[in-house]
């Protein structure tokens, strides 16, 4: 007697028992029969084909198969219940000196397409090292894998307090495990604090200021002081560049040095602040109060307002000796009783000011000593040019009138040269190397001031 059952990939039939004689052609149409199926090989229980009737034992069990190749129907029935070929078998995992004991299934089930799956889905597909225990060698981080193969064995996404997610997330990368890494992710973002744009308040800045040593850089970059109150407080040399300072209070504050370079100080109050040295370049002050502001420094360090906005600004009764203007905007600003003296205006935008008597632009005697000095240079200049003849013709050309125009440069010389000493000299040339320079400029304002001759428009002089 033998079992027979039919052995295919795609189907099984009911199995029967049928007794063996005659011939195995005999054999095989009683299969059919049975089986309802066109029987043409036969195999034992381990694969072996039989050819021949002889080699049939009682109570073998025997496959029938329509052409197609033996199939363990035990392999079969597995690769059924587990479509991704996951097996249960146990496996020591030695990750960077750490073993870890899971099951083939937990590492291959989770996430199929990853690379652990693909590492561990079939013995040996992958050549993994193994040490003389047999673990296999991973070379990763113990401490974040952990987490990685609890993950995979029930789903939940549990990390200890204290272990840095982004190296967890490093990990899931490194495996391959994408859905771990998404949660990560959304994880990492959750735990990071919220972007606070809220200004900062007086009472946390004064913390600040004393928790710093005193020799230490303050580095107040960009931040957003808006509407806070900072008057009387020593703010020398820190870095206020790019920081939002609007409608801030800042009266009587000693910012001595400090860089507000392109920070926002529209509609701030800065009145009677201590502004020596400070960096103000291209800061847009608009609308804000500079009244009684001191930007001079006895020790020669200068202001810098390079390029700053300054429209509309209140800078009554400032002390700005030496500051830097230079293609600053002063459109409509109130400078009543400033001191404006050796400041640097050039390319400034004036249009508007209010020029309120008391604003000083240049000392008196420090101005008039200065002109002097320069129109000296030059009429010296010109002397030095006239040819030293004994005798020199003169010509001056007439206005459409008729009418010579020498007397206004005559009376403008003579008001240079008034206050000049008067130096005897025989020589009566223009030019004479032997006269002083005061000498010289004294004659060439005697000369231009005489009238010409009216006979043919040259007067001649003799030595």
């Amino acid at each position: 007697m033998a079992e027979l059952r039919s052995e295919g990939p795609l189907h099984v039939l009911p199995d029967s028992v049928v007794a063996v004689y005659g011939a195995l052609s005999d054999l095989l149409s009683v299969a059919s029969n049975k089986l309802g199926i066109k029987a043409s090989s036969l195999y034992n229980g381990k694969g072996g084909l039989i050819d021949d009737i002889a080699l049939i034992r009682d109570d073998d069990v025997l496959y029938v198969s329509e052409g197609d190749p033996f199939i363990d129907p035990q392999h079969e029935a597995k690769v059924r219940s587990d479509p991704h070929g996951a097996h249960t078998d146990w496996l020591t995992l030695n990750i960077g000196g750490r073993l870890f004991t899971t099951t083939r299934s937990t590492l291959v089930s989770k996430e199929p397409e990853s690379m652990l799956a693909h590492m561990f889905r079939e013995k040996d597909v992958w050549g993994n090292k193994q040490d003389e225990q047999g673990a296999y060698l991973i070379d990763r981080s113990p401490e974040y894998f952990e987490p990685i193969l609890n993950y995979l064995r029930h789903g939940q996404l549990i990390i200890n307090e204290g272990m840095n997610i982004r190296g967890v997330l490093e990990e899931a990368r490194f495996f391959g495990i994408e859905q771990l890494a998404e949660q990560l992710e959304v994880a990492i973002k959750n735990s990071q604090p919220p972007e606070d744009h809220s200004p900062i308040s007086r009472k946390e800045f004064v913390r600040f200021l004393l928790a710093t040593p005193t020799k230490s850089e303050l580095r107040c970059q960009g931040l957003n002081f808006s509407g806070a109150d900072l008057s009387r407080l020593d703010l020398r040399y820190i870095n206020f560049k790019m920081a939002n300072l609007s409608r801030c209070n800042l009266t009587h504050a000693n910012l001595c040095c400090s860089n507000l370079e392109r920070a926002d100080l529209s509609g701030a109050n800065l009145d009677g602040a201590n502004l020596q040295g400070v960096k103000m370049l291209c800061s847009n002050a608009e609308g804000a109060s500079l009244k009684g502001c001191n930007f001079e420094d006895p020790s020669g360090l200068k202001a810098n307002l390079e390029g700053a906005n300054l429209k509309g600004v209140d800078m009554e009764g400032s002390q700005m000796t030496g500051i830097n203007l230079r293609v600053a905007t002063l459109k409509n600003a109130k400078l009543k009783n400033c001191n404006l003296r050796g400041a640097t205006l050039a390319g400034t935008d004036l249009e508007g000011k209010n020029l309120t008597a008391g604003v000083e632009f240049l000392n008196s005697s420090a101005g008039h000593k200065m002109a002097v000095t320069t129109l000296a240079l030059w009429l010296l200049l010109v002397a030095m040019l006239v040819p030293q003849r004994c005798c020199q013709h003169w010509s001056y050309g007439l206005s459409p009138g008729g009418k010579r125009q020498v007397d206004s440069l005559s009376e403008t010389l003579g008001n240079i040269v008034e206050g000049l000493p008067h130096v005897d000299t025989t020589c009566r040339v223009i030019g004479c190397t032997e006269e002083s320079p005061y000498a010289r400029m004294y004659r060439l304002k005697g000369f231009l001031g005489s009238g010409p001759d009216r006979g043919n428009g040259h007067r001649t002089y003799e030595k």
